[in-house]
């Protein structure tokens, strides 16, 4: 036998094991590439709950998110709707983007910019939850401990924390990566967060990274997408064995070139 023939199914052998060893960490860590907890401000928000859909649930002592604690996370139908309701107000965020560029182009101050899109930024964030009272009253409350105002830190109060008009413009466009990943958003947004006052740029290999996990995801049944979602242990058991099944066969594939 050859080298050549033994090639091929090396290859695939060695790249599916990579493959299939990557999908079994990402499946068992709540399908996130990137770890929140690893993110200071996210890990300040939240705790690791294995009973929660997407793996993570608000931290009871976070200012921003502890009224959320007694939510049941674990209740794929309120995830769910809370999701559709954080994807809704990301997508309303990119209105600043162009309020922001009207303003320059309309050679308004820094500070002007800075306080429409701040200002503006807490009116969406209310907005968001004009169909959910209860919700309502919680982000209040939550604003509330966090800035004494119920409607969110004003462009004043920001500007008095940073002492820079850019960061208020710069808070504006920031949004809570603890509640993301309690939402599984996490790897979706994870270039909009702000680690020591800059934005993540995602490299090659992580955006590679990310459509493979989107890739793999989308062949299974959404009830196995999270270890979190219910039914667990017989989805990671169920993985485990499609994947020893696939190593059996391409062992089985190498053994017969070897004797041919």
């Amino acid at each position: 036998m050859t080298k050549k023939s033994l090639k091929n199914p090396i290859i695939f052998l060695l790249a599916l094991t990579a493959l299939l060893s990557f999908s079994l960490t990402a499946f068992a860590s709540g399908n996130y590439v990137h770890d929140p907890m690893e993110n200071p401000k996210a890990a300040a928000d939240i705790i690791v709950d294995p009973n929660a859909v997407y793996g993570y649930s608000p931290n009871p002592e976070s200012p921003r998110l502890g009224v959320f604690a007694d939510e049941d996370w674990s209740d794929a139908a309120f995830v769910e709707e809370m999701r559709r309701q954080r994807v809704e107000y990301h997508d309303s965020v990119k209105e600043l983007y162009n309020m922001k560029s009207e303003m320059e182009a309309e050679g308004k101050s820094v500070e002007d910019i800075a306080r429409a899109v701040s200002t503006r930024r807490n009116e969406i964030r209310m907005e968001t939850y004009k169909d959910d009272p209860v919700g309502l009253e919680k982000l209040k409350q939550s604003n509330l401990e966090s800035f004494g105002n119920e409607n969110g830190g004003t462009p004043d109060y920001f500007y008095a924390k940073y002492g820079s008009w850019e960061t208020v413009i710069e808070k504006a466009f920031s949004t809570n990566a603890g509640a993301d990943a309690c939402l599984g958003l996490y790897d979706l947004y994870y270039d909009t967060y702000i680690f020591d006052g800059k934005t993540v740029q995602p490299t090659t290999v992580e955006e590679t990274t990310e459509a493979v996990i989107r890739a793999m995801s989308s062949t299974v049944d959404s009830s196995m997408r999270s270890p979190q979602t219910g039914d667990s242990p017989t989805a990671m058991i169920w993985l485990i064995f499609v994947s020893a099944s696939v190593m059996a066969i391409c062992v089985a594939a190498l053994k017969k070139n070897r004797e041919s």
